[in-house]
């Protein structure tokens, strides 16, 4: 039972950095355009510069 006081303060944590992790990955922008890629692959159109 003593294990349980080590191990759920670190899952807690874990959890936390996780979340923490997930918050700064969607303000920054991080999954904005996850189609575009796999469909631009597709397409036979060159282009130098990507749309924005």
């Amino acid at each position: 039972m003593a294990i349980l006081g080590i191990l759920i303060p670190v899952s807690l944590f874990m959890g936390g950095i996780g979340l923490v992790a997930f918050i700064w990955a969607m303000r920054n922008r991080q999954f904005d355009d996850p189609q575009g890629d796999a469909n631009r692959i597709l397409t036979t159109d060159w282009d130098d510069r990507p749309k924005p």
